[in-house]
């Protein structure tokens, strides 16, 4: 197949962006971690993303962002696995990455997904990651929601993208956490921050998206279509 077909694949059943990595792009993966750490089997990656509505963002309740975050999650999940089976129909197996599952990684003390969505994004050309850590497209800026699958097919790669995000460091002051103000971002905090039960609401709910609302590229860059 070429990476033209793969990609039509991804676009028909409702990818808005879609790319390709080499595994040489995963060469800084972290020990158990890397493509061929999930699957040995694997030849290439392809990540997608979908918009997640923008307008959620500036809402006073919680309530709108949590439910677009879960359900475009189960989304995308459904996608890789959409994915996954019309590539098996045509001759060529393909693993789909969870899109939003977590384990901790007792060697960096974090926890992670089994192949990260962010950098295989970016290994795929489909955005550089900004300094909150998110993914920012030049078309759609960090308001995207990714997805990938490891593909037992060597296919070609799409170019990087030049990074998006200029450091102007938005991000770092606005965190109620300071979770940005080090070099390296620390995870915990952010999350135990921004995740967790409302207790006079009893709900689970996502309480700060402050860094992706103050961000420039927020909605795409001027270098995007």
């Amino acid at each position: 197949m070429t990476s033209r077909e793969v990609k039509e694949i991804a676009y028909t059943l409702g990818a808005e962006l879609c790319g390709i990595a080499g595994l040489d792009r995963f060469a800084n993966a972290p020990e158990g971690y890397h493509p061929l750490d999930v699957w040995p089997a694997c030849k290439s990656v392809v990540s997608f993303a979908c918009r997640f509505p923008a307008a959620v963002v500036s809402c006073g309740s919680d309530v709108a962002y949590t439910r677009v975050r879960n359900s475009i999650t189960a989304k995308l999940d459904a996608l890789a696995l959409d994915f996954c089976i019309e590539m098996e129909k045509r001759g060529v197996s393909c693993v789909p990455v969870p899109t939003n599952e977590s384990q901790w990684d007792e060697k960096t003390g974090r926890w992670r997904s089994v192949v990260s969505q962010k950098h295989a994004a970016q290994a795929a050309g489909l955005g550089t990651i900004g300094r909150h850590s998110l993914l920012i497209t030049p078309e759609l800026g960090s308001m995207v929601w990714l997805g990938c699958v490891l593909c037992g097919e060597e296919l070609e790669a799409d170019p990087l993208r030049e990074p998006v995000c200029d450091n102007c460091g938005k991000c770092v002051e606005v965190c109620p956490a300071h979770a940005l103000d080090g070099e390296e971002p620390v995870q915990q905090a952010c999350w135990d921050h921004a995740f967790g039960d409302d207790p006079e609401k009893r709900v689970w709910r996502i309480s700060c998206h402050a860094c992706r609302d103050v961000c420039p590229c927020c909605l795409g860059s001027r270098n995007g279509g």
